[in-house]
């Protein structure tokens, strides 16, 4: 429980900024919440949190936390008619947790600072269920004595909160990581279907790949799913492909060849074009699957 005197704002409440915020709800944080669909924020103010009328309520507060979806997003909330910066009182720190390009971030910090705001760039590995239980990890980038001023409440949030460098390191180590994460699913997806379509059992396979010394957390965690194949979205696969064309982006510009990378973009694409844009993106098995010919899936 905390013992400091602050009030925090958080901007954007959907799957991943409902569970950070209650994190800081259950940290005995006092907390005041907005969302562009009002209706959002209720479960947070049934935990104790304040709902806003307006982002610009939150300039009163000494930290506002941000969670949005892109770059676009992130501009508008911050930069925009009826933004953050465009109130009479401005937040002295502004931490922004969602994964957006080291240009966008390097746009709304330069915005921030020239409103006499500190910004910090935090974006967060780890999905709303992860986070609930304290699972997360944070890195951040921009300067120390902005990282070590937040770092308290980050750790509120998550288990792990990372230093990374001055500027806009923290943006490309999390699309660094959701690629690898992309990797990581399409080739458990291709492994798990070549043992079916040999004749083991999903499950089976899945028990017997967990207690092997290349299984992670993660897929024990997601194993179930995956069984039953039931894709309600921790992250979807339209998020996943904004995050490939963000981290290839990047590879291109510092001249870093991405080959796996890039075949796992194309079928991120893939399965979008055949109806998967809102599922979780494990549902990338079922893309494999039907390339398997392993039955028909609906």
């Amino acid at each position: 429980m905390t013992t400091d005197v602050r009030s925090l704002g958080w901007l954007g409440t959907g799957r991943m900024g409902a569970a950070m915020a209650g994190r800081l709800i259950d940290a005995g944080e006092r907390v005041s919440v907005w969302n562009r669909t009002a209706s959002k924020t209720a479960p947070l103010v049934a935990r104790g949190a304040r709902a806003v009328e307006r982002i610009t309520d939150l300039g009163s507060c000494d930290i506002v936390f941000i969670m949005v979806s892109t770059p676009g997003d992130l501009q508008e909330v911050i930069c925009g008619e009826g933004g953050l910066l465009s109130g009479d009182r401005r937040p002295g720190t502004i931490v922004d947790c969602s994964t957006v390009s080291a240009a966008a971030s390097a746009g709304v910090r330069a915005a921030a600072n020239a409103a006499g705001a500190a910004f910090l760039a935090a974006p967060v590995s780890g999905n709303p269920h992860v986070v609930a239980d304290g699972g997360a990890c944070i890195v951040a980038s921009g300067p120390a004595e902005v990282f070590e001023h937040v770092r308290p409440v980050l750790e509120e949030i998550a288990k792990v909160a990372v230093h990374a460098g001055g500027e806009e390191q923290s943006r490309l180590v999390k699309l660094c990581t959701n690629l690898y994460l992309g990797m990581m699913v399409q080739a458990l997806v291709e492994v798990t279907s070549l043992a079916e379509k040999g004749g083991t059992d999903r499950a089976a396979f899945l028990e017997f790949l967990g207690g092997t010394v290349l299984a992670s957390d993660w897929v024990r965690k997601r194993t179930g799913d995956l069984v039953a194949r039931d894709w309600t979205p921790t992250f979807t696969t339209e998020l996943l492909r904004k995050d490939f064309d963000l981290g290839l982006g990047a590879a291109q510009s510092l001249e870093v060849p991405m080959p796996v990378a890039a075949t796992v973009y194309q079928l991120i694409q893939s399965a979008i074009g055949t109806g998967l844009r809102d599922q979780d993106f494990l549902s990338l098995y079922d893309l494999q699957a039907r390339g398997a010919a392993l039955g028909e899936l609906p």
